[in-house]
């Protein structure tokens, strides 16, 4: 290669250094795409999903979710280490991601992102939120009555779980943990999202458990059940009193999970070549023309 041919090579490893040419910026920007389009994709297949599906994949959600409860409660009734049994509670979140099942907190980014696309409508996004939270809980409910009947020696460490809940005024404590919980549920969505390997995607759900249950952050589902356990148990606990809680952590979780995650994807979408907007639609018919 002559001197003359080398130069542009040499000129643009110049340019690189003074930060002023990113080579990397079209594979990143590639990847980001990429990821926008399966995030997309798979939103748009839950917003879409027949009555059967959201019906049988809600309260799979919430037996798997179960799942991940009474090993939390074996480890906690064993150990009284709150942290270790958060961390044996990512159990649940596994059966999650392995059965294909879906959990209501999880429909804080993919559909979102589907919606925003133009994939969906807002009137699929709340069927799927009010049918996917309310098979949850039924799922969770019965789930836990055959917990309670299975291990009555539970039920003391049940009431106590619960009751750091229900007991818990509504403060900007319980603000920040309703919060923190939809934003740590959330985040876990997008990690999952973010790669192919099933062994990283169960370290993730390992994770975001032992941070929502080891941390006693408020989740609308996870600690809803936790507290049905101990109405089965005990008794001690009311649902009038599992109401008086989960009004405000259902409206907070969501904000956790749309306020942190998703709308700082949002703003990352809008730039995308292909992403929805007046400027796109124009190339569009330009290009038609």
């Amino acid at each position: 290669m002559s001197e003359t041919g080398a130069r542009p090579t040499d000129d643009k490893l110049a340019q690189d250094r003074q930060g002023q040419v990113d080579a990397t910026a079209p594979r990143a920007e590639e990847e980001v795409v990429d990821s926008f389009h399966d995030t997309v994709d798979e939103g748009a297949e839950r917003l879409h999903r027949s009555w059967r599906a959201l019906l049988t994949t809600g309260i799979s959600g919430g037996f798997e979710v179960g799942l991940g409860i009474l090993a939390y409660l074996a480890v906690l009734h064993a150990t009284g280490d709150h942290l270790l049994a958060g961390l044996a509670f990512g159990i649940g979140f596994m059966a999650l991601y392995l059965a294909h099942s879906e959990l209501f907190t999880e429909g804080f980014l993919l559909p979102v992102m589907a919606l925003f696309a133009g994939r969906g409508t807002f009137l699929q996004l709340m069927r799927l939120w009010g049918v996917t939270l309310v098979t949850n809980l039924v799922g969770g409910w019965v789930f836990m009555w055959l917990v309670a009947r299975a291990f009555p020696e539970y039920g003391e460490v049940l009431t106590e779980t619960a009751r750091h809940f229900v007991d818990a005024p509504l403060d900007l404590r319980a603000v920040a943990l309703a919060l923190l919980g939809g934003f740590v549920i959330t985040v876990l969505t997008r990690m999952q999202q973010g790669t192919d390997s099933d062994g990283v995607k169960v370290v993730a759900a390992f994770a975001a458990g032992f941070l929502l249950a080891g941390l006693s952050l408020f989740h609308s589902v996870l600690d809803s059940i936790i507290i049905f356990g101990a109405i089965h148990a005990e008794g001690s606990v009311t649902y009038g009193e599992w109401l008086a809680w989960f009004w405000y952590v259902v409206p907070l979780n969501i904000l956790g999970g749309l306020i942190f995650v998703t709308a700082l994807r949002l703003v990352r979408a809008s730039e995308l070549p292909d992403a929805p907007g007046p400027d796109n639609r124009v190339d569009e018919d330009a290009a038609g023309d």
